[in-house]
């Protein structure tokens, strides 16, 4: 997602100067502890996709060199890019989810064994990763092991979920509220890189709901955002279905500003610019709450006790 993360950072640069800001160009990589010390930033803002961009390791060495940045932190990108375990927040929220499970390298030419009677169609990704790389539809059991193999390929692990049929919706969110929402529509099954970054899908703003099952869809959203503790901004991707209760995809809390990303698209529509939006993720840049403050700042107050009087056993 090296691509991605170079179109996203070209144009928050962009909109950066554009506002007035001074603007260092660090890349991710190697030595990239020193680089962050040597440009003596006041902030960071995060511009990349997929794995430790997006999976906390960039956000912990930001904690550790004490830079404010842009985005979740770093337990809310863990869990968010571990899709497997983010089901599992979902679930203890009350939060609708499709069934799905972990497959590891090991066990690829077990898949079909371990899928049992989950049935088909089902959808296979990898458990970490982002921008629909590595997505396939699987129909029947002859394609299974194929597609975990293309998905392990990817970080080592596939997320095999069921399949469900609906409008795919996403909500973009900045700070703690809901910006919008935008239905994706797509010539196949599965919105993947292909339908995502090289054209042919549809966008529908406001999604083709209705406004009372669109707000439940954006409050869905926002308490999938909170489970997961994310803060700044993020998007999150929902299936509507006809049939069946709507479901939380996942969320991403390092969304694409490139030129046809889905988070600029929703803040548009609610009168927020690009550079705007850009501004509106700069000012909220912080850092996790880890030192400890200082006891004689709180005043306790006494809690008052009502005596209870004893009486002796007999």
């Amino acid at each position: 997602e090296r691509e991605i993360s170079l179109k996203t950072g070209e144009a928050v640069v962009a909109a950066l100067e554009t506002l007035g800001h001074t603007v260092t160009r660090v890349f991710a990589g190697p030595g990239l502890d020193r680089a962050l010390r040597a440009a003596e930033l006041d902030v960071a803002f995060v511009a990349l996709h997929g794995r430790m961009g997006e999976d906390g390791r960039v956000q912990g060495l930001l904690e550790l060199l004490e830079l404010p940045y842009t985005g979740s932190g770093v337990l809310a990108s863990a869990l968010a890019m571990d899709k497997p375990m983010a089901k599992k927040l979902f679930q203890l929220h009350n939060l609708a989810t499709p069934r799905g499970y972990r497959v590891g390298r090991a066990d690829v030419a077990r898949a079909v064994e371990l899928h049992g009677d989950s049935g088909f169609p089902c959808v296979v990704k990898p458990a970490k990763g982002g921008s629909s790389v590595g997505l396939s539809v699987v129909h029947d059991a002859g394609a299974l092991v194929p597609a975990v193999a293309q998905a392990c390929r990817f970080g080592g692990e596939a997320l095999v979920e069921r399949f469900v049929a609906g409008q795919e919706v996403t909500v973009g969110i900045l700070g703690d509220a809901v910006l919008g929402s935008c239905e994706v529509s797509f010539p196949r099954e599965g919105f993947d890189y292909e339908a995502k970054y090289k054209g042919g899908a549809q966008y529908f703003l406001p999604p083709r709901l209705s406004e009372t099952r669109r707000v439940n869809v954006e409050s869905l959203a926002l308490a999938a955002y909170r489970a997961l503790g994310c803060r700044g901004y993020g998007r999150v991707d929902l299936l509507c279905s006809d049939l069946e209760n709507d479901v939380v995809l996942e969320v991403n809390t390092l969304p694409g500003f490139t030129p046809t990303s889905l988070l600029p698209k929703i803040a548009a529509r609610a009168g927020l610019d690009f550079p705007a939006l850009v501004q509106g993720v700069l000012d909220r840049a912080t850092r996790d709450e880890s030192h400890v403050d200082d006891a004689s700042g709180f005043e306790v107050s006494p809690v008052p006790v009502t005596p209870i009087p004893l009486r002796a056993a007999r």
